[in-house]
Protein backbone atom coordinates (compact mmCIF):
# COMPACT_ATOMS: atom_id res chain seq x y z
CA UNK A 1 0.00 0.00 0.00
CA UNK A 2 2.62 2.52 0.89
CA UNK A 3 4.34 1.46 -2.52
CA UNK A 4 1.51 3.16 -4.52
CA UNK A 5 1.73 6.84 -2.27
CA UNK A 6 3.81 9.31 -3.89
CA UNK A 7 7.04 10.00 -2.26
CA UNK A 8 7.63 13.68 -1.11
CA UNK A 9 10.83 15.26 0.09
CA UNK A 10 9.91 18.01 2.42
CA UNK A 11 11.19 20.74 -0.05
CA UNK A 12 8.85 18.84 -2.81
CA UNK A 13 6.27 19.32 0.17
CA UNK A 14 7.03 23.39 0.19
CA UNK A 15 5.31 23.86 -2.97
CA UNK A 16 2.11 22.57 -1.79
CA UNK A 17 1.10 25.70 0.13
CA UNK A 18 -2.14 26.45 -1.21
CA UNK A 19 -0.82 29.72 -3.01
CA UNK A 20 -2.10 30.16 -6.66
CA UNK A 21 -4.21 27.48 -6.13
CA UNK A 22 -2.26 24.78 -5.58
CA UNK A 23 -3.60 22.09 -3.43
CA UNK A 24 -3.06 22.42 0.39
CA UNK A 25 -0.68 19.29 1.76
CA UNK A 26 0.98 18.81 5.17
CA UNK A 27 2.80 16.32 6.70
CA UNK A 28 2.38 14.60 10.05
CA UNK A 29 5.16 11.60 11.03
CA UNK A 30 5.70 9.77 7.16
CA UNK A 31 2.40 10.71 6.04
CA UNK A 32 1.64 13.43 3.71
CA UNK A 33 -1.55 14.66 3.68
CA UNK A 34 -4.15 16.17 1.54
CA UNK A 35 -6.35 18.84 3.83
CA UNK A 36 -7.25 21.57 0.35
CA UNK A 37 -10.96 20.35 1.84
CA UNK A 38 -10.46 22.00 5.56
CA UNK A 39 -12.05 25.38 5.54
CA UNK A 40 -9.52 25.87 8.86
CA UNK A 41 -6.66 25.79 6.14
CA UNK A 42 -8.02 28.13 3.89
CA UNK A 43 -5.76 30.32 1.97
CA UNK A 44 -3.24 27.71 3.15
CA UNK A 45 -3.01 28.96 6.68
CA UNK A 46 -4.07 27.37 10.12
CA UNK A 47 -5.46 29.42 12.77
CA UNK A 48 -3.07 32.04 11.33
CA UNK A 49 -0.10 29.91 13.25
CA UNK A 50 1.06 26.88 10.99
CA UNK A 51 1.45 27.17 6.92
CA UNK A 52 1.36 24.63 4.30
CA UNK A 53 3.60 22.65 2.88
CA UNK A 54 5.43 21.84 6.67
CA UNK A 55 5.95 19.16 8.83
CA UNK A 56 3.99 19.45 11.41
CA UNK A 57 4.59 16.25 13.54
CA UNK A 58 5.90 18.52 16.34
CA UNK A 59 3.49 21.14 16.47
CA UNK A 60 0.87 18.56 16.64
CA UNK A 61 2.11 18.13 20.14
CA UNK A 62 1.22 21.55 21.21
CA UNK A 63 -2.08 21.64 19.40
CA UNK A 64 -5.90 21.60 21.43
CA UNK A 65 -6.75 18.03 19.55
CA UNK A 66 -5.05 14.89 18.45
CA UNK A 67 -3.74 13.60 15.54
CA UNK A 68 -7.38 11.50 14.91
CA UNK A 69 -8.36 14.93 12.94
CA UNK A 70 -6.11 14.05 10.36
CA UNK A 71 -7.90 10.84 9.78
CA UNK A 72 -10.96 12.97 7.89
CA UNK A 73 -8.20 13.82 5.38
CA UNK A 74 -6.71 11.99 2.63
CA UNK A 75 -3.47 10.67 2.46
CA UNK A 76 -1.25 11.05 -0.88
CA UNK A 77 2.13 10.54 0.11
CA UNK A 78 5.18 9.73 2.25
CA UNK A 79 7.46 12.04 3.67
CA UNK A 80 11.09 11.15 2.36
CA UNK A 81 13.49 12.40 5.38
CA UNK A 82 16.63 13.77 4.34
CA UNK A 83 19.82 12.59 6.77
CA UNK A 84 20.26 16.70 7.80
CA UNK A 85 16.50 16.42 8.65
CA UNK A 86 16.54 13.96 10.93
CA UNK A 87 19.51 14.78 12.71
CA UNK A 88 19.53 16.61 15.74
CA UNK A 89 19.27 20.68 15.10
CA UNK A 90 23.17 22.23 14.10
CA UNK A 91 22.04 24.55 16.86
CA UNK A 92 21.41 22.80 19.65
CA UNK A 93 23.76 20.19 21.87
CA UNK A 94 23.13 16.75 21.44
CA UNK A 95 22.31 16.22 24.91
CA UNK A 96 19.40 19.10 24.95
CA UNK A 97 18.05 18.13 21.87
CA UNK A 98 17.50 14.50 23.53
CA UNK A 99 16.05 15.72 26.14
CA UNK A 100 13.42 18.15 24.16
CA UNK A 101 12.06 15.06 22.16
CA UNK A 102 11.59 12.69 24.70
CA UNK A 103 9.91 15.97 26.54
CA UNK A 104 8.69 17.97 23.93
CA UNK A 105 6.43 19.96 27.00
CA UNK A 106 9.22 21.78 27.18
CA UNK A 107 10.19 23.19 23.90
CA UNK A 108 7.31 25.19 23.98
CA UNK A 109 5.59 25.94 27.16
CA UNK A 110 8.06 27.13 30.39
CA UNK A 111 8.03 30.79 28.31
CA UNK A 112 4.40 31.18 27.48
CA UNK A 113 3.72 29.65 31.01
CA UNK A 114 4.99 32.89 32.81
CA UNK A 115 5.31 35.33 30.81
CA UNK A 116 2.27 36.04 31.84
CA UNK A 117 2.94 37.36 35.35
CA UNK A 118 5.25 40.01 34.50
CA UNK A 119 3.02 41.32 32.22
CA UNK A 120 0.30 41.94 34.67
CA UNK A 121 2.42 42.98 37.48
CA UNK A 122 4.22 45.33 35.21
CA UNK A 123 0.63 46.75 33.97
CA UNK A 124 -0.09 46.90 37.39
CA UNK A 125 2.46 49.20 38.89
CA UNK A 126 1.79 51.98 36.80
CA UNK A 127 -2.01 51.17 37.32
CA UNK A 128 -2.27 51.54 41.11
CA UNK A 129 0.57 54.25 40.52
CA UNK A 130 -2.43 56.43 39.29
CA UNK A 131 -5.10 55.65 41.50
CA UNK A 132 -2.82 56.50 44.30
CA UNK A 133 -2.16 60.22 42.50
CA UNK A 134 -5.33 60.07 42.06
CA UNK A 135 -7.18 59.21 45.69
CA UNK A 136 -4.13 59.79 47.63
CA UNK A 137 -4.49 56.65 49.51
CA UNK A 138 -1.27 54.95 50.35
CA UNK A 139 -2.40 51.38 50.26
CA UNK A 140 -2.71 52.31 46.22
CA UNK A 141 0.59 53.08 46.16
CA UNK A 142 2.39 49.76 48.15
CA UNK A 143 0.50 47.67 45.81
CA UNK A 144 2.23 49.52 42.87
CA UNK A 145 5.41 48.59 44.61
CA UNK A 146 4.30 45.04 45.64
CA UNK A 147 3.46 44.94 41.87
CA UNK A 148 6.60 46.13 40.36
CA UNK A 149 8.34 43.48 42.83
CA UNK A 150 6.66 41.22 41.27
CA UNK A 151 7.17 42.01 37.67
CA UNK A 152 10.98 42.23 38.26
CA UNK A 153 11.35 38.71 39.73
CA UNK A 154 9.21 36.98 37.20
CA UNK A 155 11.53 38.80 34.40
CA UNK A 156 14.28 37.05 36.20
CA UNK A 157 12.62 33.83 35.07
CA UNK A 158 10.58 35.13 31.88
CA UNK A 159 13.83 36.59 29.82
CA UNK A 160 16.10 34.01 29.99
CA UNK A 161 13.13 31.21 28.93
CA UNK A 162 12.49 33.27 26.35
CA UNK A 163 16.18 33.08 24.89
CA UNK A 164 15.77 29.13 25.40
CA UNK A 165 12.31 29.68 23.39
CA UNK A 166 14.26 31.72 20.83
CA UNK A 167 17.20 29.38 20.59
CA UNK A 168 14.93 25.90 20.45
CA UNK A 169 11.95 26.83 18.67
CA UNK A 170 13.52 29.48 16.52
CA UNK A 171 16.60 28.32 15.83
CA UNK A 172 17.66 32.27 17.01
CA UNK A 173 17.00 33.54 13.88
CA UNK A 174 16.78 37.22 13.71
CA UNK A 175 13.10 37.59 13.73
CA UNK A 176 11.60 41.77 14.04
CA UNK A 177 9.41 40.58 16.85
CA UNK A 178 12.01 38.64 19.06
CA UNK A 179 14.42 41.27 18.35
CA UNK A 180 11.89 44.08 19.61
CA UNK A 181 11.10 41.55 22.61
CA UNK A 182 14.39 41.38 23.63
CA UNK A 183 15.72 45.00 23.55
CA UNK A 184 12.34 46.21 25.04
CA UNK A 185 12.65 43.32 27.99
CA UNK A 186 15.75 44.42 29.15
CA UNK A 187 14.97 48.21 28.98
CA UNK A 188 11.82 47.74 30.82
CA UNK A 189 13.91 45.44 33.30
CA UNK A 190 16.14 48.06 34.31
CA UNK A 191 13.48 51.18 34.34
CA UNK A 192 11.50 48.93 36.82
CA UNK A 193 14.71 47.98 39.13
CA UNK A 194 15.75 51.58 38.92
CA UNK A 195 12.63 52.73 40.18
CA UNK A 196 12.17 49.87 42.61
CA UNK A 197 15.83 50.80 44.16
CA UNK A 198 15.01 54.60 44.20
CA UNK A 199 11.89 53.64 46.16
CA UNK A 200 12.99 50.91 49.01
CA UNK A 201 16.13 53.57 49.20
CA UNK A 202 14.32 56.72 49.61
CA UNK A 203 10.09 55.73 50.49
CA UNK A 204 9.43 59.46 50.30
CA UNK A 205 9.86 59.93 46.86
CA UNK A 206 6.55 59.72 46.13
CA UNK A 207 4.64 61.99 48.60
CA UNK A 208 6.36 65.02 47.05
CA UNK A 209 4.96 66.57 43.33
CA UNK A 210 9.11 68.13 42.52
CA UNK A 211 10.54 67.40 39.69
CA UNK A 212 12.80 64.21 41.17
CA UNK A 213 9.57 63.32 42.15
CA UNK A 214 7.97 63.32 38.57
CA UNK A 215 10.88 61.82 37.57
CA UNK A 216 10.24 58.50 39.38
CA UNK A 217 6.16 58.41 38.87
CA UNK A 218 7.62 58.89 34.92
CA UNK A 219 9.89 55.47 35.01
CA UNK A 220 6.87 53.98 36.40
CA UNK A 221 4.33 55.13 34.14
CA UNK A 222 7.04 53.98 31.21
CA UNK A 223 6.87 50.81 31.95
CA UNK A 224 3.33 50.33 30.82
CA UNK A 225 3.92 50.82 27.02
CA UNK A 226 7.03 49.29 27.32
CA UNK A 227 5.11 45.72 28.70
CA UNK A 228 2.40 46.08 25.83
CA UNK A 229 4.69 46.61 23.05
CA UNK A 230 6.49 43.00 24.35
CA UNK A 231 3.05 41.70 25.22
CA UNK A 232 2.06 42.48 21.08
CA UNK A 233 5.44 41.51 19.33
CA UNK A 234 4.82 38.43 21.64
CA UNK A 235 1.24 37.58 20.56
CA UNK A 236 2.55 38.36 16.55
CA UNK A 237 4.89 35.52 17.34
CA UNK A 238 1.81 33.32 18.54
CA UNK A 239 -1.02 34.66 16.01
CA UNK A 240 0.19 36.72 13.56
CA UNK A 241 -1.83 38.81 11.31
CA UNK A 242 -0.28 37.88 8.28
CA UNK A 243 1.77 34.89 6.93
CA UNK A 244 4.21 36.84 6.47
CA UNK A 245 5.41 36.76 10.16
CA UNK A 246 6.04 33.83 9.58
CA UNK A 247 8.14 33.57 7.07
Amino acid sequence: MADSFQRFTLAELKQFNGEEGRPIYIAYGERVIDVTASRLWRNGMHMKRHKAGDDLTEAMTDAPHTEEVLSRFPQIGILVREEKETAPSEALPVWLDTFLERHPFFKRHPHPMTVHFPIVFMIGSPFFTFLYLLTGLKGFEITAVNCLAGGLLFCLVVIPTGFITWWVNYMRRPLAPVRIKIYTSITMFVVGLAAFVWRLANPSIVSGRGPINILYFALIFLLLPMILVVAWHGAMLTFPLRAEHRK
